[in-house]
């Protein structure tokens, strides 16, 4: 008999995810919104996993650190970041937590349950059919059910309960030919690291180091070997240029006042997971080390000022990078990586570098941190890599998706897992749809790959192919163009700029009257729903981040090139049948839904945008059913 019934729910769902990091809070997110209902499982209080306040990671991608910048990923993780720049001037971890919080807890169809952890799950032959959590702060236990799942924990935890299929440590190379790979097999990893930062307060400032703290010297710390960038650890302000600095490798560190990546350790064991506390410790342990080094070493304080500087923030919570790796059917490698490959049932697509990290973190002090193997371009991930092999009704999203660990050191990126998050929230929501199993999906991919194109996502070598799509045979005119930006681009397809095409219409000016894009239809058709997707120049980054140099290369506030007021007027045979204003916009995807009306044109007028001189439009799209 169960003790204290009272504190004993049970609830039913459509889909359950399980992780609430950027991946498992992008498909919870985009499965809500096509009418699943959701809940979302988070051992945490706040959302956000690796990128959030606990452990303050900046969310990287395909843009590789702005080296290719028409790569950056769009959909639920930019329009997050667009809000978050809109209201958090002074890159605070606090406001974007809030951010990630409103997100989720105004969505329609969501159910989060915070501080809760999944401890088992129920199954029927190999279905999981529920999960068993308790909710830490009321004591509260809960069996949550549904035929389908999302595992976004990392670990693969729900997976691993559930018996599916995983692995760990590298393959060898024999397996994939992958150029990178070991010869032989073996149990190498890359670690866990907990963040630091500090302030500097304009005058000298003691630093008792705790008796747990483990010390560091120079040696260890080495800044260069071979001119290659080590554990660098001074002060971004006696950087002899302070430019040239901004413009330095992803796997260089940090001012001082922002760190450190590199204090990252595995562990020494097998498996990395039994060893976390352990770890933890020790990270912590170094931490505190590596900042009496900076602070009680006689080099730093006289060359480098760190008497000024003051630690704010250690995070108690380790930020992993590498634990079980799931089994799809299909595992992504290493060749599909550098190869470019466009799958025929891609939803999602990554850029990263393969960036495999020092096998003991730390304590390899004559290697290199992160060895980057770089390359120009972006490659696709399949369908088939975001669902388990052997339990029929589990999705994977995030850093355990089937991947080889080769692979995996790329797609492990926060930005790949985010995107790759919102599309096994649609995969799902399809597969409700069609009232599947994720493999019994495939026939229906293209449909999921037409949803991340139409929330605002990208995906390489595919384009807008909606049937629904009245904009599609519409014909394009506008008030002005810039040479090259034809205003009929607005309807082929691609909603960004790519190179040198340019896929969008740019005015040439915004006049004292404004500027007009006008669609004309073949023949009138009732219309419910417009979908704009708006320039915000991807050339500059928006995420919060605790890096001085990172920040330096933000903007002040929302992109200047985003359409700030507009109107929009529906007409037919040459009068307005309705009229709709927006103002303060700060988002690239605007969708507006409305009373279906007949009509045989559409007028967008652009008024004004948030600094930038000309208006620029990548896509528009009608729709006579609200999608």
């Amino acid at each position: 008999m169960r003790r204290q019934a009272e504190r004993f729910k049970e609830a039913q769902y459509e889909l359950i995810v399980v992780g609430g990091g950027m991946s498992g809070l992008c498909a919870a997110l985009a499965s809500a919104r096509h009418g699943v209902k959701t809940a979302l499982v988070n051992s945490r209080p706040v959302l956000g996993g690796n990128a959030s306040s606990e452990i303050r990671i900046h969310i990287s991608g395909a843009d590789q650190g702005m080296k290719q910048p028409d790569y950056a990923e769009g959909g639920i993780l930019y329009e997050l970041m667009l809000e978050n720049k809109s209201r958090n001037e002074s890159f605070n971890y606090s406001i974007w937590d809030m951010i990630l919080f409103e997100a989720a807890s105004k969505q329609e169809n969501l159910t989060v349950y915070h501080n809760t952890v999944m401890y088992d799950c129920e199954m029927e032959g190999d279905r999981i059919t529920a999960i068993d959590c308790v909710q830490e702060t009321t004591e509260m236990r809960l069996r949550l059910s549904a035929p389908l799942f999302v595992d976004a924990t990392g670990n693969g935890t729900l997976g691993y309960y559930a018996g599916a299929e995983y692995r760990t440590g590298s393959e060898p190379k024999s397996e994939f030919n992958e150029p990178h790979a070991p010869d032989e097999a073996n149990d190498d990893r890359m670690g866990n690291t907990i963040m630091m930062k500090a302030v500097n307060l304009g005058h000298p400032v003691h630093f008792q180091t705790p008796a747990f703290a483990k010390h560091l010297t120079e040696k260890q710390l080495a800044k260069r070997i071979h001119c290659a960038e080590m554990r660098d650890h001074i002060d971004v302000s006696d950087s002899p240029n302070p430019e040239e600095y901004k413009r330095t490798s992803m796997t260089s560190s940090a001012a001082s006042d922002y760190g450190y990546w590199w204090c990252e350790l595995m562990g020494t064991g097998k498996d990395i997971i039994p060893e976390f506390e352990t770890i933890r410790d020790d990270l912590m342990a170094y931490a505190y080390g590596i900042w009496d080094h900076i602070k009680n070493n006689d080099e730093h304080v006289h060359n480098h000022h760190a008497e000024n500087l003051e630690l704010e923030w250690v995070g108690a919570l380790p930020g992993m990078r590498e634990s079980r790796r799931m089994v799809g059917d299909y595992l992504i490698n290493e060749n599909d990586v550098l190869g470019h490959r466009i799958f025929d049932d891609a939803i999602c697509y990554g850029g990263w570098c393969v960036d495999m990290h020092a096998p003991h973190g730390l304590l390899d002090e004559n290697r290199l941190p992160s060895d980057c193997n770089f390359y120009e371009g972006v490659y696709t991930i399949p369908y088939r890599s975001y669902y388990s092999k052997n339990i029929p009704n589990l999705f994977y999203a995030g850093r355990d998706i089937s991947a080889s660990r080769m692979a995996m050191a790329s797609t492990r990126i926060i930005g790949c897992c985010a995107i790759g998050g919102e599309a096994v929230g649609l995969a799902a929501a399809r597969c409700v749809q069609h009232g599947c199993d994720p493999r019994a999906l495939a026939p229906y991919v293209g449909e999921v790959q037409q949803d991340i194109l139409r929330d605002g996502g990208w995906l390489p070598g595919f384009k807008n192919e909606d049937p629904d799509d009245l904009a599609r045979k519409a014909t394009f005119t506008a008030s002005s163009q810039k040479e090259g930006w034809d205003p009929q681009l607005v309807a082929n397809g691609v909603s960004r700029k790519i190179g040198a095409d340019k896929n969008g219409w740019t005015s040439d000016g915004i006049g004292p009257k404004g500027e007009t894009l006008t669609m004309t239809m073949e023949k009138a058709a009732p219309v419910s729903e417009l979908r704009f997707v708006f320039h915000s120049d991807f050339k500059y980054p928006i995420r919060v981040t605790m890096s001085p140099n990172r920040q330096a290369q933000q903007r002040p506030g929302v992109p200047a090139e985003l359409i700030r007021d507009y109107d929009v007027e529906l007409v037919k045979d040459g009068k307005v049948v309705r009229s709709i204003p927006v103002r303060g916009n700060h988002q690239r995807l605007n969708v507006l839904k409305f009373d279906q009306t007949e009509c045989d044109t559409m007028r967008l007028h652009v008024l004004s945008t948030n600094g930038s001189p000309d208006a620029t439009v990548f896509e528009v799209r009608a729709y006579s059913e609200q999608k």
